[in-house]
């Protein structure tokens, strides 16, 4: 009912307003301000593209439909009081037809008709830890991950440390595969070939790699202190072959992981490179098919010369360090700022960065050339309140990161 490209629509979070705005890529226009819950932590995408999800950290999922004249609410449900995570189911056969939500409170997550968001199932996951194997009573859901090889979500319970495979081919008699990784799992993503599933758990320094075609675990994987990797971003290193980065907020490493173990078995599964960032801090590292660059964050340093600005690699030349891009200097606003969550367009010849300040404080969108790394514009609209998580449309269906 509209003539957007909504391949490159971008669902923009603006937190303590309790609204996404969904703007243009091309026009760099809003398009609407959709309310929704507080703080939305992520934008998820059904597999057809017409339906956009989103959870605010009040645990309200929000069903957005892209195909309205002006893309807007359909549906809303709480599925609890606190929570973070939703999906909807990819594989070949249910495509648009199941969403999931999961809560930090109550210790759950919940299945839903992806059209409605009538709650078709409630799975609570409390349960013994992987580690000491002492019951605990609220272990909260941290990432989901929709599998492309089984019809089945991928929940981690952080406390547990438990990566869920479940199955939702049969809701009556529901099979869940448990998988013992490490204890405060929290976000993560799949590698290139969208085979593994590689998710950081946090304060045990490591990273988990599942195999979601034989529904194993493959790997845990030593790295810095606190990964932080978002999606995660995967690339060819010149010389080491596939990886997958997570930046740390504890360190100022970026730490890359091999994850072809057909051509580079040697590699597989082991840091093979660390980089060295501007600080700790960092939440998220984005790259794209298309870029040769490597963009990490740095949102939560104390030091305003570092929250303020973000760092960029040339992958082809890892071992020159990295660039800084004056991210909220081209703004154009007065600090304090912090500048977070790198994210392309479609074509993968833009970057877009949050101007996160005060919400009684102006903010901004920054977008940049990703081939000159100079500035190209700058969103500024007083609605734009406390903007942080972006996602494109195409590459959040397609899990482009």
């Amino acid at each position: 009912m509209n003539d957007l490209d909504l391949d490159n629509l971008f669902s923009l979070t603006l937190r303590d307003s309790g609204q996404v705005a969904l703007i243009d890529g091309n026009t760099k226009k809003i398009v609407n301000i959709v309310k929704t819950g507080y703080a939305v932590h992520i934008s998820r995408m059904s597999a057809s593209g017409r339906y956009l999800y989103v959870i605010g950290r009040d645990a309200r999922v929000n069903l957005i439909d892209l195909w309205m004249e002006v893309p807007d609410n359909v549906a809303e449900i709480k599925i609890g009081l606190e929570a973070r995570s939703v999906e909807t189911s990819k594989y070949k056969g249910y495509e648009d037809k199941y969403a999931i939500g999961g809560s930090y409170w109550p210790p759950q997550f919940v299945i839903m008709e992806a059209e409605t968001l009538k709650p078709l199932k409630v799975v609570s996951t409390r349960g013994v830890t992987v580690d000491t194997q002492e019951y605990h009573p609220e272990p909260r859901v941290a990432s989901i991950v929709a599998s492309k090889f089984h019809p089945e979500f991928i929940v981690s319970a952080k406390e547990t440390g438990k990566i869920m495979m479940v199955d939702y081919s049969d809701l009556v008699n529901l099979k869940i595969t448990s998988i013992d990784a490490a204890p405060f799992l929290h976000d993560g993503g799949l590698d290139s070939t969208g085979r593994y599933f590689l998710v950081a758990a946090n304060t045990s320094n490591k990273i988990a790699v599942v195999d979601t075609k034989d529904d194993k675990l493959v790997s845990l994987i030593d790295v810095g202190v606190k990964p932080h990797p978002g999606r995660g971003a995967n690339f060819v290193d010149p010389v080491y072959g596939p990886v997958w980065a997570t930046p740390h907020l504890g360190d100022d490493t970026v730490a890359l992981i091999g994850t072809d173990p057909v051509k580079h078995k040697e590699n597989a599964w082991k840091v093979v490179r660390k980089l060295k960032g501007q600080g700790g801090g960092a939440l998220f590292v984005k790259t794209h098919p298309k870029s040769q660059n490597l963009w990490v964050d740095t949102p939560l340093n104390p030091d305003e010369k570092f929250n303020s600005t973000v760092a960029v690699w040339d992958i082809k030349h890892l071992d020159k360090g990295y660039d800084i891009i004056p991210v909220g200097k081209w703004s154009g606003l007065p600090g304090p700022m912090r500048v977070v969550h790198g994210e392309y367009n479609k074509a993968g010849d833009e970057i877009w960065f949050s101007v996160w300040r005060a919400k009684d404080k102006e903010s901004a969108v920054v977008v940049i050339d990703d081939k000159t790394r100079k500035l190209k514009a700058v969103i500024k609209d007083k609605r734009l309140i406390t903007p942080t998580g972006k996602f494109n449309v195409y590459n959040t269906k397609n899990d482009v990161y």
